[in-house]
């Protein structure tokens, strides 16, 4: 995908777009990379159409211009999450894309005064795209899961309505 084609989000068809999130889940460590503890190793059809399902959450597949899947990510009472780009798509931007068009909808569609996420003290490519769209930590939780014998801490941070548009 050429980085100055457009990315498009359409709702996530468990249906449809399960293999291809699956895919890009290759094992347990990236499984809770992913998202957190919410889902149990291995993933599959029935974990993804019931967290699509869940009342209130906002689910999408980022797309590119030939309709193939490169993205996923999700929203749900103001809070953003279960972001991943496919592997292959990876190191191109898509990431700052595709969690711009999730806010845009929060702030413009949802009117949210606020989006909230949290993120692996350890993931500094997703650390990088979230302060550069005016996301700041708010607070860090220490050693909130052991993955592989290491501690993992997680950052909560936030952008506001407000601090969007300076």
């Amino acid at each position: 995908m050429n980085p100055s084609q457009p990315l498009v989000l359409r709702p996530f068809r468990p249906a449809d777009d399960a293999p291809a999130l699956r895919s890009w889940v290759p094992g347990p460590v990236e499984l809770m990379t992913w998202a957190g503890p919410h889902f149990t190793w291995p993933l599959d059809d029935a974990q993804l159409a019931a967290y699509a399902a869940e009342p209130g959450r906002r689910t999408w597949t980022a797309v590119s211009p030939d309709a193939a899947p490169v993205g996923h990510i999700s929203l749900v009472d103001g809070r953003l999450g279960r972001v991943l780009i496919a592997p292959e798509a990876r190191g191109r931007g898509l990431g700052e894309r595709l969690v711009s068009l999730a806010v845009s909808l929060g702030f413009d569609e949802l009117a949210l005064p606020e989006i909230a996420l949290g993120v692996w003290t350890h993931n500094t490519a997703a650390l990088r795209v979230y302060e550069k769209l005016g996301f700041r930590t708010t607070e860090t939780l220490e050693a909130v899961e052991t993955v592989d014998g290491m501690p993992w801490s997680v950052h909560r941070m936030r952008l506001t309505a407000s601090d969007r548009r300076q």
